[in-house]
């Protein structure tokens, strides 16, 4: 156990975050569309679209949109052919971003993300910048309340997990990306509710950032996701509980 909680950190934001706007679900129906595109439609047989149809679920998204999104990646109704990337930068204080990017004109995307780095005290950076201080892993959350230490260890371990630690009021399990759906399964299996559940990139290193330039990096943040052509924003920033709670409280 121990260790910095990646989800700890990106859950304090996301309080901040939905307190401000809905859940937009023009995100996750390209998240579908793309992962039917490339792994079918069929999510018995493409894990990828497993996981992000119950993210729909999760958003209360009605079950038509997710079939359309899905027939739109497969190719039986017509729809628009989204390219996949990354794209890498700085903001304040330093901290390394990772966007991973959905989009039907890459050049246009580009554009509008350089301008909000600019606009809000970051830098857009070449490619490979910042992508080595990450590691792609599984990411699953539960509840400390829900299961004791000893017996989420046994079964995640036991499963492929790499490693489980506790922060806060959660305990995560991380794997490597291939043992994800097995730990996770095995972890449902034994009745442990989870939280929340992704592959995600975890930075190597963080760094704790005090209340105005936590400010400037959560505005910065705030906008790129904005961007609809934005589907997810890794960084390596520490906020301290005390300064999300009171972002969350004036949000």
């Amino acid at each position: 156990m121990g260790g910095h909680s990646h989800w700890a950190t990106t859950k304090r934001h996301k309080a901040v975050v939905d307190a401000k706007r809905g859940k937009a679900f023009s995100k996750i129906i390209r998240e579908i569309t793309i992962a039917a595109r490339l792994g079918g439609g069929d999510s018995d047989t493409n894990p990828r679209l497993r996981l992000v149809i119950s993210k729909a679920k999760d958003a209360n998204m009605p079950a038509d949109n997710i079939k359309k999104a899905i027939q739109r990646g497969t190719g039986e109704i017509p729809g628009v052919a989204y390219e996949e990337t990354i794209l890498e930068g700085y903001g304040p204080n330093g901290i390394a971003l990772l966007l991973e990017v959905a989009t039907d004109n890459r050049n246009r995307t580009v554009a509008d993300i350089r301008h909000i780095f600019s606009k809000y005290g970051g830098a857009l950076a070449e490619a490979g910048a910042v992508s080595w201080q990450f590691e792609k892993k599984g990411c699953i959350v539960t509840a400390r309340s829900k299961v004791d230490e000893e017996t989420l260890m046994t079964v995640a371990l036991a499963a492929g997990a790499d490693d489980v630690r506790a922060e806060d009021d959660t305990y995560t399990v991380l794997t490597a990306p291939t043992n994800f759906e097995a730990v996770k399964q095995a972890i449902t299996d034994h009745q442990i509710a989870i939280e929340h559940a992704e592959v995600t990139s975890i930075p190597s290193n963080t760094i704790t950032i005090e209340e105005k330039p936590a400010e400037q990096v959560l505005r910065l943040i705030d906008k790129i996701e904005d961007n609809d052509d934005v589907q997810k924003v890794h960084a390596n920033y520490d906020i301290p509980h005390e300064i999300m709670e009171k972002f969350a409280a004036s949000a």
